[in-house]
């Protein structure tokens, strides 16, 4: 499953430079799929459909650091832990029970984001 930020973020920016997907964002801030990824034009999503990879999209939170579900492989692949909760100081990141996935499909996802 995908790690999501609770509203006892302290955007204190700890978790940010951590993530491998670049799927963290500032409060308010548009994101993008292609956002240091290697997506980039019309791209096939791994849930099927398509979408525009450089298209912005509305922030998820304009208050509190925010993960992008579709981009967050909990560090599979990388690491043994999601590191935006290892170095998280007041432990806000945590499991996302709406988006519960296997090691499989995150490491699917890992591969589709950069292009392995």
């Amino acid at each position: 499953m995908a790690i999501i930020i609770t509203d006892e973020c302290i955007n204190c920016d700890a978790c940010i430079s951590e993530c491998p997907n670049n799927a963290i964002y500032e409060p308010d801030q548009a994101w993008a799929y292609a956002d240091e990824t290697a997506l980039k034009g019309i791209v096939k999503l791994p849930s099927g459909g398509e979408v525009d990879a450089d298209a912005e999209n509305d922030p998820i939170s304009d208050e509190f650091y925010f993960i992008v579900p579709e981009k967050c492989t909990e560090c599979k692949g990388f690491h043994d832990e999601p590191q935006c909760a290892s170095v998280c100081p007041v432990d806000c990141c945590v499991p996302d029970t709406n988006h519960v996935e296997t090691e499989d499909a995150l490491l699917n996802k890992k591969a589709w984001l950069h292009g392995e």
